[in-house]
């Protein structure tokens, strides 16, 4: 299991893939499988049968699949560049996770 740098509602960039180039936002991490899902980025479709009692329609169904952490960079906040994430510590003993390129902080 890797040290995970990528947290919900950060802002990533796809960096391989049939997705690549397209930036969007987290919805959930799985550390332990070193994935993600990332909203609206790859789509997979469902086949889905009705079912009745739990009054849920069927047909085909568009969702988001997981996709590999190392497939994605975190966007920084501040200058809006692709960046990898580094570790900082403030002056109060907190770490918090910087950018490489500008050294803007951000939690």
């Amino acid at each position: 299991m890797q040290k995970v740098k990528i947290k919900k509602n950060d802002e990533v960039l796809v960096t391989q893939g049939r997705d690549r180039g397209a930036r969007g936002k987290v919805m959930k991490v799985f550390p332990a499988e070193g994935t993600a899902i990332v909203e609206r980025i790859n789509l997979i479709k469902r086949h889905t049968r009705a079912n009745p009692s739990q009054s849920v329609q069927g047909g085909i169904l568009e969702r988001e699949a997981p996709i590999r952490l190392s497939n994605l960079k975190l966007v920084c906040p501040e200058c809006g560049k692709p960046t990898r994430a580094g570790r900082t510590r403030l002056e109060n003993g907190a770490g918090v996770r910087s950018c490489k390129i500008c050294g803007a902080t951000f939690n």
